[in-house]
């Protein structure tokens, strides 16, 4: 015997109001069996999931294709901070750069290591103290270091700061948007339990092929449980 499941997705709640909206019996007073108050609901709430599941799906699709750039954007912006960085210590292991002037970089006296720069936070915390650090060092008397220049690691790592600010903007949209979604999905469940119960009353007296049937026409979905045969 097959059974009756509310949706599960947004698209399968507005396929479920959608049926029972487009289904003209509901409209004809002499044959309704709907309450009003009910139906009323139906159309206001299937208007406001709709824009809403749109708005989400456009600044979803917005969101992933803007992060395609991202990624390469954070590739070249890291590759270039430890670009630098490795120059920079090359110069102090052959003794062309004081091994005290590696603190205006925000490192340790002897290190050797590249730090990690794994992260997009982790590469503009990173890249601004090269920046700042080599812009000090220049100013003390210092040579510039070149290959890259730090004017190449700045205009990378400018580049990469704008993109991630307007991702993190769509990701918020995005996430306003799914909000918005999950304020309305239990109204959305409770009005279509409250209409399925309502059309499945109106049908229960008749045999199992006709009341499936009916039943589907105002849009309730039923499954069959595993290896069960479908009848109805």
């Amino acid at each position: 015997m097959p059974y009756r499941r509310l949706p599960k997705t947004d698209a399968a709640r507005l396929k479920a109001l959608k049926t029972l909206l487009d289904n003209n019996d509901i409209y004809i007073v002499r044959n309704r069996f709907i309450d009003w108050k009910s139906l009323n609901k139906a159309q206001p709430i299937y208007d406001k999931l709709l824009t809403a599941h749109e708005q989400y799906k456009v600044s979803w699709q917005a969101q992933t294709r803007h992060s395609a750039k991202i990624a390469k954007l954070q590739h070249n912006a890291g590759m270039y901070v430890s670009h630098f960085l490795q120059v920079l210590m090359m110069g102090v292991e052959r003794g062309e750069i004081k091994k005290t002037l590696l603190g205006l970089y925000g490192l340790e006296a002897g290190t050797t290591a590249l730090p990690n720069l794994k992260s997009a936070d982790a590469i503009l915390e990173w890249g601004k103290r090269v920046v700042l650090g080599e812009k000090t060092r220049i100013k003390q008397g210092g040579r510039p270091i070149y290959n890259p220049t730090i004017g190449m690691v700045g205009t990378h790592l400018d580049i990469f700061r704008e993109a991630l600010e307007q991702q993190r903007v769509m990701a918020s949209r995005t996430e306003r948007a799914m909000q918005e979604i999950r304020q309305i999905r239990p109204e959305a469940d409770e009005l279509l339990l409250d209409l399925w119960n309502q059309i499945e009353l109106h049908y229960q007296q008749e045999p199992p092929e006709v009341r499936f049937n009916e039943c589907r026409k105002f849009g309730i979905v039923y499954y069959y449980r595993r290896h069960e045969e479908r009848i109805y």
